[in-house]
């Protein structure tokens, strides 16, 4: 599977909505542009108007009165932020999308308890890497939302990129908690937490999924390394979801497999009401695009 696999898949689908807070940026109206000449969903554009529609004479004109396209007017970020959320909670769209403004505002509105987006479960970040030589995506989790999550908090948050590989059909997807180690070590609290997860895994408290662990990173991916290490594992090497250990480690290998491996990557946040596309302002259209349509994969299911 490859991440045109993904926007295959997110273009056939139909009836996709994106609502868009704060949409005046060029990165962000690209991925939008591929995104309807794909035919792949309508969009909810919340911005200033003047900046908005300035934009889109200037640099994609045939946008401005497509029948995708619908341009909301809003004063400032923060109005931007709980306009696009509330469309996602009245039905009006499928999926949120960041634009040009800060995570911590957008995440204050999805967050907000009378017209957010809560259900209960824990917000987590999911990454789609394609990676050259790799036979397959390599889901990394949770490389943005929490920061040193605790057994209970991993358990959520690999049933949320469960649900994401389920949504992209990998039906039965291999879970490998990363550590430094291949073995429980007792003053190692990720090992603990990787025992732990096997157990539940088999004892049927984590469903939909196998999980095999603590492994290191190459032995979670190379059948080779695994059976160099004598790793006996049924899996061992095959991993689909790398679980790591805290955000450091997460962004460490996100960005990693960005700038050193060239990967191609789409992200989604999940747990809440809908998918929501948060990427970087520093991500290129190409990857907002594979994100919206990581999201809109995410959404059906």
């Amino acid at each position: 599977m490859k991440l045109d696999d993904l926007i295959k898949q997110a273009s056939s689908s139909e009836d996709n909505v994106v609502s868009v807070a704060c949409a005046a940026d060029m990165e962000v109206l690209e991925a939008v542009n591929m995104a309807i000449e794909l035919d792949m969903a309508s969009f909810r554009l919340y911005d200033d108007e003047h900046k908005l529609k300035e934009m889109i004479i200037t640099n994609f004109p045939h946008l401005l009165n497509h029948p995708k396209i619908f341009r909301h007017h809003v004063k400032n970020q923060q109005q931007a932020a709980i306009s696009a959320v509330k469309s996602v909670r009245l039905n009006e769209a499928n999926v949120l999308m960041k634009g040009h403004i800060p995570t911590a505002v957008i995440l204050k509105a999805v967050l907000h308890p009378d017209y957010g987006l809560r259900t209960g479960s824990v917000l987590s970040h999911v990454a789609a890497f394609e990676v050259n030589g790799m036979d397959r995506l390599i889901f990394v989790t949770d490389a943005a939302m929490n920061i040193s999550p605790d057994l209970e908090q991993k358990v959520k948050i690999i049933q949320n990129a469960v649900m994401v590989a389920h949504a992209v059909g990998i039906l039965n997807p291999k879970v490998a908690p990363l550590a430094a180690i291949e073995t429980v070590n007792p003053v190692m609290q990720t090992t603990l937490d990787a025992a732990a997860l096997v157990v539940m895994n088999t004892r049927g408290q984590i469903t939909g999924c196998v999980i095999d662990g603590p492994v290191a990173l190459d032995n979670a991916i190379s059948v080779e390394a695994a059976h160099s290490k004598g790793l006996k594992g049924q899996y061992a090497g095959q991993a689909d979801i790398l679980l790591v250990p805290n955000v450091e480690a997460g962004n460490i290998l996100y960005k990693s497999l960005i700038y050193f491996a060239k990967a191609k990557v789409g992200a989604v946040i999940v747990g809440a009401k809908a998918p929501i596309v948060l990427t970087s302002r520093s991500d290129s259209a190409e990857s907002k695009l594979n994100s919206i349509a990581l999201a809109i994969c995410t959404s059906q299911e």
